[in-house]
């Protein structure tokens, strides 16, 4: 069960950034935001991330860039990636990498809030 319940969210679009964090909010946890995946390991403390929400495609470091930096360090909360372009091979890819979910956008509501559910040991 996680101790921290803070939801990053890493997505180079604002407008989705925004949303996202307005529905992971509007679910009760408290967020942190990023804009690039290099903002997130900047800045990030990751002992405090309970979840990772981040887009695959991004300008710079993709989310998948990111994620694989963070299990080399051994600290890769879990993690669930969305994206507009969902092929087999990279829901394959993330998952084998140790991604928690893998979504399509838009994403659904209910789907958000099962996987934060997990994180917390609630479903």
């Amino acid at each position: 069960m996680a101790t921290n319940l803070l939801v990053c969210i890493v997505d180079d679009d604002d407008a989705v950034r925004s949303a996202t964090e307005s529905l992971v909010r509007s679910l009760g946890w408290p967020t942190r935001v990023f804009a690039s995946g290099e903002e997130f390991l900047h800045a990030a403390d990751i002992d405090d991330v309970a979840c990772l929400i981040s887009d695959v495609r991004m300008t710079g470091m993709s989310g998948i860039e990111m994620h694989e930096r963070l299990l080399d360090r051994g600290c890769a909360p879990p993690t669930i990636f969305v994206t507009a372009f969902p092929t087999p091979a990279l829901e394959a890819k993330i998952l084998a990498n140790g991604a928690l979910a893998f979504l399509a956008k838009p994403v659904d509501a209910t789907v958000i809030a099962h996987y934060l559910a997990r994180v917390c040991g609630k479903a």
